[in-house]
């Protein structure tokens, strides 16, 4: 099963370009994992396994945002970096999670990332703002794991 049956090829542009304007106003950096269904029954344990596996930790903030949705599943978790986290708390992203799941309610997927893709980067420029010499040290490619 591939990424298009969650998000087509226009949504996953539109979706990516979000990631790269949000990234203009916060030295944040943010990624979406999308996958069918979540591996360990725990959406936020999965999505530190994820965050992990894709070395979000990598950045020099530590202030990384990683979207994880499983959507067979229909689970999800928002989570942050340490240098978020020691900042915000862990749950600091409880309004945009509940955002995004209105949105995968009403079956827009690609709307709800890019509205909540927005509202993260605002929150991250209010403790991490955009620097001039600022470097993009994660993908904003959207990354998939099929079952």
């Amino acid at each position: 099963m591939a990424l298009e049956s969650f998000l087509d090829k226009e949504s996953q542009r539109r979706v990516v370009e979000a990631i790269g304007v949000a990234e203009k106003c916060t030295s944040g950096e943010i990624r979406v994992h999308v996958e069918p269904t979540c591996k360990c029954g725990d959406p936020y344990a999965r999505a530190v396994e994820v965050f992990d596996r894709l070395e979000m930790y990598k950045t020099d903030a530590r202030n990384g945002v990683l979207i994880y949705i499983a959507y067979k599943s229909r689970m999800l978790a928002v989570i942050g970096d340490k240098g978020i986290t020691d900042k915000v708390g862990v749950n600091f992203w409880v309004g945009e999670k509940d955002i995004l799941t209105e949105y995968l309610r009403a079956k827009k997927p690609a709307e709800g990332l890019c509205e909540v893709i927005k509202m993260i980067g605002e929150n991250l420029s209010k403790h991490f703002p955009y620097q001039k010499d600022d470097v993009n040290e994660l993908s904003d490619e959207i990354s998939y794991e099929a079952e």
